[in-house]
């Protein structure tokens, strides 16, 4: 994966936060994310980022469980292995109940934590690039990538003016890698410490 320059602002409270992510955003500047040590409420919406549709992956897994506890417990009970249960009826759907309820809520949970692991990029050995020690301890930590056509001094003072209590350039890979940190991270940085 190609490597980018990002410029990254640490600021020290969401209220000096939030008005700097608006005029970053005005300003036509990308961010490329934002890692802070709690949730903070409105920030997405800030950030310009679109609902999730987390909950629609949901309801498409537990379809899949549905139609796999009704396909799967239809077929053997009256085609593969057909069992004479008292007299019952081989397609016995209201004892058929529990089960497909269960693999229903069993398909939905179990896809939708995958999905967002998958989306957020979290997997045992997966590799990120950290831009910043203190990221998820004390710091707002706002990245912003930047493009042949952007001027990284101009954009250091504009965070640096925007409230950012220290702001440095670093080269890094966007996405996630396998490996581990200490031979496969490579980190390029330039500390500028802002007043």
């Amino acid at each position: 994966m190609a490597k980018k320059t990002f410029v990254v602002g640490c600021f020290d409270d969401e209220e000096v936060l939030f008005p700097a992510v608006k005029k970053t955003r005005l300003a036509g500047y990308k961010i490329h994310d934002i890692y802070t040590p709690f949730p903070v409420h409105g920030l997405d919406h800030a950030m310009g980022l679109r609902e999730t549709s987390l909950h629609t992956a949901g309801f498409i897994y537990a379809l899949c469980g549905t139609s796999t506890a009704l396909g799967s417990i239809s077929w053997i009970l009256t085609k593969d292995w057909p069992l004479n249960f008292g007299g019952k009826p081989h397609f016995a759907l209201p004892a058929w109940i529990p089960i497909t309820f269960e693999l229903t809520v069993l398909f939905s949970a179990v896809g939708m934590v995958l999905s967002f692991c998958y989306l957020c990029q979290m997997a045992p050995f997966v590799k990120k690039h950290h831009f910043h020690e203190r990221a998820t301890d004390d710091l707002f930590v706002m990245v912003i990538e930047t493009t042949g056509k952007t001027n990284i001094d101009e954009l250091k003072g504009f965070l640096s003016n925007n409230g950012a209590k220290e702001v440095n350039v670093q080269v890094a890979e966007p996405g996630w890698w396998l490996g581990r940190y200490d031979k496969d991270q490579e980190l390029i940085r330039e500390q500028v410490e802002v007043a």
